[in-house]
């Protein structure tokens, strides 16, 4: 998974806000994951098209963190949910 790597949302997968977490789970099996507010920002993004890097744009102006410690994270946070089977990464072709 890289940077320039943009997440989609498969069809089965739903999501529900309670409070300021989000519950992830994928109907075909059974899958659920759970998501602090921070996590949850970032599915919230996914949600929106943005590659990985302007994920980290994103939350850069939202969040006081250093970008090399936020990179870490949304690089972690979504190959774990791409093992989970919860989204699907596929290289942005305007990345040369």
């Amino acid at each position: 998974m890289r940077l320039s790597d943009r997440a989609s949302i498969p069809p089965q997968v739903m999501t529900r806000t309670v409070g300021d977490e989000v519950v992830i789970l994928d109907l075909a099996t059974g899958t659920y994951f759970g998501l602090d507010p921070v996590g949850a920002r970032i599915w919230e993004l996914m949600g929106e098209g943005k590659t990985l890097a302007e994920i980290c744009d994103q939350m850069l102006a939202e969040y006081e963190v250093s970008r090399e410690e936020l990179e870490h994270d949304v690089l972690r946070l979504a190959e774990e949910l791409e093992q989970q089977g919860l989204i699907a990464a596929s290289a942005d072709p305007s990345f040369g």
